[in-house]
């Protein structure tokens, strides 16, 4: 270990097994990455291959002085370091680090959270989650009481541009454990392009790991003679000015017309809809999961329980513009809540 006088480089290691999806998880993992680098720490992240230019393109964040190291789950030890941070896929490792701190993204149940094993390592672990409803399940599963630390939003990275006519969504092209309903959008905008003929829908994501190509294919072809523009795997860069020149963010997550959603299939929180509210477009996204915590109804955005309220609410800022002056001000005051400067100061308290 690198020694310089009486200071010695505390080391960090970093397990995440999702780095090919590129997905908030992964937004998460590399702004702790930053923020540990930053601060002085030597990094190791376990990954066969550097990735960090696809993080920069993808996030914004620059972690290019961590160190990528391909070992396999079964021989990595711990004991080196005084920091283990595990994205956890609902298991618990065996730990050897001087501090481990499991995060959590989605809301786990019925994982055996409960056995002896898990009981037994989660006693001297720390837990953190990316919402007040992650942390309801994780609790419960658990027994623990997690620390809820909300996914970075560097806001001050989205400005409010030329504002255009445009409804944007910005989410991942599948349906694999969330419920994205890109569908439930262009039937959505299919109704009211009647009444807002001037308007565009923008659907904006990834289409890596976790994501179908006959389910983009269907979508292109369900917006076939609309003004629907679908944008693949766009870059950080590229999401700023989407943000920056809409009116409007649209999301149907976890919108379901027959059943309850599971907890796994809504928005656990929701890093673009903060992202599109600090560049001052107004959201309209679904009464669900973690939608809840970052939208205050009525004063900086709105929650909807079905596609007509949907609806309903799109027109009513398309037509008035003093209610989407003062909404997408109010938004841009909201996401502030959700700076990656929180982000950092909560990390910081924890290590």
């Amino acid at each position: 270990m690198p020694a310089f006088g009486n200071f010695r480089m505390k080391k960090a290691c970093i397990f995440n097994p999702y780095w090919d999806s590129l997905g908030g998880g992964e937004r998460y993992t590399a702004a702790f990455v930053k923020f540990l680098l930053d601060q002085g720490w030597q990094v190791d992240i376990f990954w066969p291959g550097d990735i960090s230019p696809q993080i920069l393109d993808r996030f914004g964040l620059d972690i290019s002085r961590a160190k990528f190291i391909s070992h396999p789950y079964h021989s990595l030890s711990t004991t080196p370091y005084s920091l283990l941070f595990w994205l956890s896929d609902g298991s618990l490792p065996i730990s050897f680090a001087k501090k481990t701190i499991i995060h959590l993204q989605f809301p786990f149940q019925n994982i055996h959270g409960h056995s002896f094993a898990n009981f037994v390592k989660s006693r001297s672990y720390t837990f953190v989650v990316n919402s007040l409803f992650t942390k309801s399940a994780i609790d419960s599963e658990f027994s623990v009481d997690s620390h809820v630390v909300y996914p970075p939003i560097d806001t001050t990275q989205f400005t409010a541009g030329k504002k255009h006519n445009h409804i944007l969504y910005i989410g991942r092209f599948s349906q694999l454990t969330q419920l994205k309903n890109h569908s439930v959008l262009i039937d959505a905008f299919r109704n009211l392009h009647p009444h807002l003929p001037n308007w565009k829908l923008i659907l904006a994501g990834g289409t890596t790991v976790g994501s179908d190509p006959q389910y983009l294919s269907g979508l292109k072809t369900q917006a076939r003679g609309l003004p629907v523009d679908i944008v693949t795997d766009p870059s950080y860069s590229k999401i700023r000015d989407l943000c920056s020149q809409a009116k409007i963010f649209w999301s149907a997550s976890g919108y379901s017309p027959t059943h309850s959603p599971t907890p796994l299939q809504t928005e656990h929180f929701g890093i673009t809809v903060v992202e599109a509210m600090a560049a001052g477009a107004v959201p309209v996204i679904t009464n669900l999961g973690g939608h809840r915590e970052i939208v205050v109804p009525g004063d900086s955005g709105f929650l909807w329980d079905n596609p007509s309220e949907l609806q309903s609410f799109t027109v009513r800022l398309a037509s008035d513009p003093s209610l989407f002056n003062l909404l997408s001000q109010k938004a841009i005051d909201r996401s502030k809540i959700f700076d990656i400067q929180k982000f950092n100061q909560k990390l910081s308290k924890l290590i």
